[in-house]
């Protein structure tokens, strides 16, 4: 299988890390090569956090090239256009969670908030796929991420990856209470 390109960003406390290990792990399952990277910086005080992941044939390094992903997966607006801007080969797919956690340039009136507008030309003018998700009734807002990973599996937004490989990886990874109210939210949406 061709190389795919993959880059998860948004911001500390998000569930990124997670998110990322999940698809990894799916995509073992699902029989294929894979390297992965996260990137955790100052996430632990609201900072960046990204995640590199490529599977298929002839991966050498785990690093996504700048301008080569075929899919960018953010859990931020911010975080979403940025990843986009810079990673995204053109014709690739967006994916990204549809909230704002003001960075602190908003918060201080330098820069403007992204808007989905502004995302929206974005990815229009570089021939982007955009899926803008969210869930108005979420309970806890720390399932953002499984609300995504559903979408990815519905949208089938993987090659060669599918539920029961993203079900068979939050068994790996979650355990009790907290691997039945993430089962039951992703069933409830893939």
């Amino acid at each position: 299988m061709k190389a795919f390109n993959i880059y998860l960003c948004g911001v500390g406390g998000q569930g990124i890390g997670l998110l990322a290990e999940v698809l990894l792990r799916a995509i073992d399952y699902a029989g294929f090569p894979a390297k992965a990277v996260d990137t955790h910086g100052l996430a632990q005080r609201g900072g960046i956090v990204v995640s590199h992941l490529r599977y298929g044939d002839n991966i050498f390094s785990p690093m996504v090239p700048a301008g080569k992903s075929d899919l960018v997966v953010a859990l931020e607006r911010h975080e979403a256009l940025r990843g986009a801007e810079s990673m995204l080969q053109q014709g690739g797919t967006l994916i990204y969670y549809n909230t704002v956690l003001q960075p602190l340039g908003v918060r201080l009136g330098k820069d403007i908030e992204v808007s989905e507008e502004l995302i929206e030309k974005f990815c229009e003018s570089a021939d982007i796929k955009l899926f803008a998700v969210a869930d108005e009734d979420l309970a806890d807002p720390r399932t953002q991420n499984i609300v995504v990973l559903a979408h990815i599996n519905k949208l089938r937004l993987l090659p060669g990856v599918n539920r029961e490989h993203m079900e068979k990886a939050l068994g790996d990874l979650l355990a009790g209470s907290l691997l039945e109210k993430n089962l039951k939210l992703f069933d409830s949406l893939a």
